[in-house]
């Protein structure tokens, strides 16, 4: 497949689709829907909706395109031997794990393979053809077979969107960049959560020193101009 250029600051990147993929992070009921995991904790998922709508374009471009679809879905094995006790800095710093510690009557129900919580949301599931990567942390990397996925298919460069801009897209992309993939940012299909602010810092950050920031029309312009 010939090369494109995708429109992205800090400069337009020029892509193979055919060595190309989307990588859909953590999209989820425990972070996009009432009453799940990052609803409980008490962060804002009033942009979820749009970012849902707007990965579904994507998604449906893509799987038109010919382009490989990731799903990146995040969460334990019920016996929560991902996080072996204080020693292990996610057991700390998981603030999952932390809720269940405080909240005793939520125990294996918050991220907790084979739950509701764990459970990709309706609008966006897997289909014939997507793969699907379980991921113990916020790097879709660590721990996990997507870079021996990718590279088994010869793919250099990732289109990431997902929730959250600021910990499982930022630390995918990231990881990536340090094993050699481009990394594409595609912001508005992105949620930070937290503060305002942390869509910004991610998307500087990355346009500065780890990879690119795209827009979901100019993915879409790429994907119907190969056609």
């Amino acid at each position: 497949m010939a090369q494109l250029t995708l429109q992205a600051r800090p400069e337009p990147i020029s892509v193979d689709l055919a060595r190309t993929a989307l990588v859909i992070n953590d999209m989820q009921n425990a972070f996009c829907s009432p009453g799940g995991y990052i609803d409980r904790i008490g962060f804002d998922l009033s942009g979820a909706k749009s970012v849902i709508d707007r990965i579904g374009q994507l998604v449906t471009a893509t799987r038109q395109a010919g382009v490989i679809n990731v799903f990146l879905q995040n969460g334990f094995s019920p016996d929560l031997h991902e996080a072996p006790g204080p020693r292990a800095p996610l057991w700390h710093k998981s603030n999952a794990l932390r809720y269940m510690r405080a909240h005793p009557e939520e125990s294996g129900r918050i991220l907790i393979r084979g739950t509701w919580d764990h459970d990709f949301i309706q609008a966006l599931r897997p289909q014939a053809g997507d793969l699907v990567v379980q991921k113990p942390t916020d790097d879709g990397f660590a721990a996990t077979e997507l870079d021996h996925l990718l590279r088994g298919r010869d793919i250099n460069t990732i289109l990431l969107c997902g929730i959250s801009t600021n910990v499982g897209v930022e630390s995918t992309l990231r990881a990536g960049y340090h094993l050699g993939y481009f990394g594409v940012l595609v912001a508005d299909a992105c949620m930070a959560v937290g503060p305002s602010f942390m869509q910004d810092a991610t998307e500087f950050n990355i346009a500065t020193f780890f990879g690119w920031v795209s827009s979901v029309d100019d993915v879409l312009s790429l994907l119907n101009a190969s056609r």
